[in-house]
């Protein structure tokens, strides 16, 4: 049985309800354009700065320390709020939630740990699927859109999927095919177990879906990450490939986290798109290399730019480990303020000693 709790792990109460007034700002307008096949624009990348947001204060021995995983995000004007897990368990879970917020525009960072939290009784689709990984966009005249990973009767295939909400969350609709999914497991042993969407909003209302997929790929050897959209989350665009590199240019690219931003719409949508990536896929838990990168658009996604290196390399053995593998987190998480996108993303060094040193990070000033 498939319930709401899954995509809310992503978004405090604090983000649902600044998600909530940014769908009473946006314009209902609606001027979305197909998605024509993705080129790139040249422009040379220019170099980025790091900012350190958080640092695991925990020292309790049931858990690795210092680690920082999995982070969500979400902005209204100056105010961008991220939360992450501090202190990752072995087994699944951490010490506690950690929050970070800048209320100026990503300029300053305060950050902190939740006291507790309390949640509402769980609610189904109308079909009752069962699914992970699922994220809300709310359109301007109130429709939430839920982009997921939705699993079929066998568990071992998994479609990338959508449903929607016409009153609030009281009810939820059944599941709409977006596509199969074809994925390349990242090798090394990290912890990427699916190929879960990284989905954001238009000021229009359009919802653009990007995930890891090997369709395109000789032998599904490697991931590229791939785009959809939809105005209306019951329709959606032929898949299209994002040329971050060449086919078959054995670059393994996961755990995307995309933005839009909230001011543009349609073709002149600006889309931001952070990830990870192996520069050569076809490594092991020795030599698999962790980078992260950035790409962007600002026509909608037909053209992208090229690739900004941001963080790394990292060795797997730096990562927090976990049952299913060294881990940064299942998803990342990118979200505009004034213009400039801001990621939040695990990045790591090498430990001191059997302390680890993976933390939560941004770029200084932004990405345009």
């Amino acid at each position: 049985m498939f319930v709401i709790l899954p995509f809310l792990r992503r978004k405090s109460a604090a983000l649902a309800l600044m998600l909530f007034l940014v769908s009473a700002c946006t314009s209902p307008h609606n001027n979305f354009t197909p998605i024509s096949t993705p080129h790139k624009f040249t422009p040379t990348p220019m170099p980025l700065t790091l900012t350190q947001i958080s640092s695991d204060p925990y020292t309790n021995s049931t858990s690795q320390h210092k680690t920082e995983v999995e982070p969500g995000t979400f902005s209204f004007g100056n105010t961008i709020v991220a939360a992450f897990k501090a202190g990752r368990f072995y087994k699944g879970g951490a010490s506690n939630i950690g929050w970070a917020t800048s209320i100026n525009g990503g300029l300053t960072w305060t950050y902190g740990f939740l006291p507790g939290t309390t949640w509402g009784m769980p609610k189904t689709t109308a079909d009752r699927a069962s699914g992970l990984g699922g994220q809300p966009l709310v359109q301007p005249n109130g429709t939430v859109i839920v982009p997921i990973i939705v699993f079929t009767s066998s568990s071992t295939i998994e479609n990338i999927a959508a449903f929607q909400s016409n009153d609030g969350g009281e009810s939820w609709s059944s599941n709409v095919l977006i596509t199969r999914s074809d994925y390349h497991h990242p090798k090394g042993g990290m912890r990427v177990p699916f190929p879960f969407p990284s989905a954001a909003i238009d000021r229009s209302g359009n919802v653009y879906v990007v995930w890891p997929d090997c369709r395109f790929e000789t032998g599904c050897s490697a991931n590229d990450l791939v785009l959809s959209a939809s105005s209306n989350g019951k329709t959606w665009l032929a898949v299209q490939r994002i040329p971050i590199d060449p086919v078959d240019s054995g670059v393994d690219h996961f755990l995307p986290g995309l933005a839009v931003d909230p001011s543009t719409s349609g073709s002149t949508g600006h889309l931001v798109l952070v990830f990870y990536y192996y520069p050569k896929a076809n490594c092991n838990s020795s030599t698999c290399l962790l980078e992260v990168g950035s790409t962007s658009s600002t026509d909608g996604g037909n053209t992208w730019s090229l690739t900004n290196h941001l963080a790394g390399p990292m060795k797997l053995s730096w990562l927090a480990s976990t049952s299913q593998g060294a881990m940064v987190g299942d998803y990342i998480s990118t979200s505009f303020s004034n213009g400039k996108a801001y990621p939040i993303f695990a990045a790591a060094t090498a430990p001191a000693g059997k302390v680890f040193d993976e933390a939560m990070f941004t770029v200084s000033g932004g990405i345009t």
